[in-house]
């Protein structure tokens, strides 16, 4: 039965508020999906059945290659499926899916894949899902394809053999494609294999951490990049790696049940974010491997409030293909190595369809997410990230002092490593239109170039703060002969930022703070509640809100001499208008100290208690920095040195922010709504 209507929405099961009192999904609403996505792919199948290509710009690796991405990871999708519901799916679908190795794996059908080899390495990346999903399905799919389909089934995947291959997660296709063909009695290469398990062990961290190859690229790939695949990997080849990597996953999501709003956005951070609820794929490992600090009713919660999240808000298109983008199509969000049929690894998503249907993740009642129960503020020292939680509107922020992906000096950083912080409600500015970028520190050039980030180098990271430096380059990739030190405190929806600056008088400084998005157009001016627009509070305070209340604010306290406001169309994945605080400072020495008050609040934000809490700060320079003292809205006092030895000491008051409250030159106090 066809589960699409017009528009691409899924038609769905009834919520169910039983046992689902969050989402309304059950199993039976995960099943429809995963069946609605299956059938509307077959629109877009070759007639052999070997290749599946929605519409759309090409990748880098070619048409070819493309579709078979297409048949690939929709074939992960159904083998979740399948083996989760003894061997059933939609229609004929695992009969149509036997048509498409039959010509796909013979090297003389006009539907032909690309061969495994350095012409198209993207390949490799597809023969990991068809091994994974051959495996899986082998009593209803592998041991019924014909001898010869088999044999060539088998020479296609042993081109993963002898090719130079990325050095990151892509070390974990090969192990899984040599296992598969171990399994069946095929030719493969077992030290190769065992040299890739040995790399991978090489990017583990700590505290549950990888990294995704040998730079400091931390994000959701963590997740299910690394734990998903290496974990179903020993749980199909090699159970005898499951204790260590299970007391691994279990640590990693201990902090990863953060990583989710209470509207079930994922954090808006790191590449591939086009896979959307793939970032769901390492609760779903955990339940499965029974290696998770989560309760079932929480894992469910996760997973089903990430999936409703994205089909709620059109991430499918009208002919039922998710988009390149996060919610709307989005160009500046996809990477060249993304073809029209990318997103479909947000199949890893659905590997809880592998738990039967009596199992506790299925059957027990949704619990709230970690952001529902309680605030937090949580230092995480091995990808060096604080996040900051808030039950009151349900938004997880992390500022960002330890991944960077490693950029060239040549190559333009990618905003979704290089910013200072991150959110679960807001995205970077990116792209063309971008005319300012989020979250950034930087110098500003007399023709107007700001500078770039690069390389993250971490100083602390402890205690609801954390410090680095960087040595900023301009944009065509000349040094600036300068260092910038920042510090961030975080606490309830503000973070404390402190740059102290190393650099050559006259080069002025730019401080900015969160991007915020809405479908509509910005208003000359804020009104209660304000649309996205314009605002300079009188006491230097600059403040851009949507109509669906989402607010960021900037308040200066030292050093920063002028605040504004950027507004921008196109430049966010979340909205067509977006706009951006920010503060200005003309630096009249050689080393200088910035410090400002950068706030994220939600429209669930209860604002009845507001009592003026106040907001302070003093300066006392020091032979090797600076001394800064603050006050912040909820009556907590941080001490920041910033210098050869970074240290903060905080003393957390408890939640009482609202409204900022700073005193003018004139000496007036002056109370300033949030």
């Amino acid at each position: 039965m066809a589960r699409w209507l017009a528009g691409g929405r899924l038609v769905l099961p009834a919520d169910d508020r039983a046992t689902s009192p969050f989402t309304g999904y059950t199993r039976e609403h995960w099943l429809a999906a995963a069946d609605g996505m299956l059938e509307a792919a077959q629109v877009f199948a070759s007639p052999g059945r070997s290749q599946i290509s929605p519409p759309g710009r090409p990748s880098r690796s070619g048409q070819d290659s493309d579709g078979l991405e297409g048949f690939a990871r929709t074939f992960l999708l159904l083998a979740f499926r399948a083996a989760g519901s003894n061997g059933t799916g939609p229609g004929d679908a695992l009969s149509s899916y036997a048509e498409g190795f039959a010509a796909g794996a013979d090297p003389g059908h006009p539907e032909a894949w690309p061969r495994i080899d350095a012409d198209c390495r993207q390949a490799l990346v597809e023969a990991y899902a068809i091994a994974t999903g051959l495996h899986l399905t082998r009593p209803w799919l592998w041991n019924r394809l014909d001898d010869r389909v088999r044999q060539r089934a088998v020479d296609w995947l042993h081109g993963a053999f002898g090719l130079e291959i990325p050095d990151n997660n892509w070390h974990l296709f090969r192990m899984i494609v040599g296992d598969f063909l171990a399994s069946v009695g095929a030719p493969h290469d077992r030290a190769e294999m065992d040299a890739d398990r040995a790399r991978i062990e090489e990017f583990y961290v700590g505290d549950g951490w990888y990294r995704d190859g040998p730079k400091d690229a931390f994000d959701h790939y963590c997740g299910w990049a690394m734990h998903t695949k290496y974990v179903l990997w020993a749980t199909m080849f090699d159970p005898d790696a499951l204790p260590v990597l299970r007391e691994r996953l279990h640590a990693f999501l201990d902090d990863f049940g953060w990583f989710f709003g209470a509207d079930g956005a994922p954090l808006h951070q790191g590449r591939s974010l086009i896979y959307r609820w793939a970032a769901a794929a390492a609760p779903w490992a955990g339940a499965l491997a029974g290696a998770t600090p989560l309760s079932p009713g929480t894992t469910r919660r996760l997973a089903s409030g990430t999936l409703r999240h994205f089909i709620d808000r059109g991430a499918l298109d009208a002919g039922g293909v998710p988009s390149l983008g996060w919610y709307r199509p989005f160009p500046p969000l996809v990477q060249s190595y993304s073809g029209p049929a990318s997103p479909y690894w947000n199949s890893l998503g659905f590997l809880g369809l592998l738990l039967p249907a009596d199992h506790p993740c299925w059957t027990a009642v949704e619990e709230p997410l970690p952001v529902e129960r309680a605030d937090c503020v949580r230092s995480l020292a091995a990808p060096g990230f604080v996040l900051s939680a808030t039950v009151a509107d349900g938004i997880v922020r992390v500022a960002n002092h330890g991944s960077d992906n490693h950029p060239s000096l040549t190559v333009a950083d990618d905003p979704h490593y290089a910013r200072f912080a991150y959110s679960t409600a807001t995205g970077p500015a990116a792209g063309p239109s971008a005319t300012i970028p989020d979250n950034h520190v930087a110098l500003i050039r007399d023709d107007g170039g700001y500078s770039r980030r690069t390389r993250i180098h971490r100083l602390r990271c402890r205690s609801g703060y954390a410090a680095s430096f960087h040595n900023p380059v301009w944009p065509d990739g000349t040094p600036s002969g300068a260092r910038i030190e920042t510090a961030s405190v975080l606490t309830g929806p503000y973070e404390l930022r402190a740059p102290l600056v190393h650099a050559p008088t006259g080069l002025d400084l730019l401080d900015t703070g969160w991007q915020v998005a809405h479908t509509q157009p910005p208003a000359a001016q804020p009104s209660p509640p304000p649309p996205l627009g314009t605002a300079v509070e009188p006491a230097g305070a600059a403040v851009v809100a949507t109509g669906a209340r989402l607010s960021s604010a900037y308040l200066p306290l030292h050093g920063i001499d002028g605040t504004g406001t950027a507004l921008m169309h196109g430049a966010s994945a979340f909205a067509a208008e977006s706009g951006v605080p920010y503060g200005t400072a003309r630096r009249t020495g050689d080393r200088t100290v910035h410090v400002a008050l950068h706030t994220l609040r939600g429209a669930r934000a209860d604002r009845r208690g507001d009592d003026g809490g106040a907001v302070w700060c003093e300066v006392e320079e020091t032979v090797d920095g600076a001394m800064v003292t603050d006050g912040l809205p909820d009556g907590s006092t941080v001490l920041v040195v910033l210098g050869s030895v970074p240290v903060v000491r905080a003393e957390f008051a408890g939640p009482r922010p609202v409204w900022f409250a700073r005193r003018t030159n004139a000496g007036d106090l002056v109370v300033v709504p949030a």
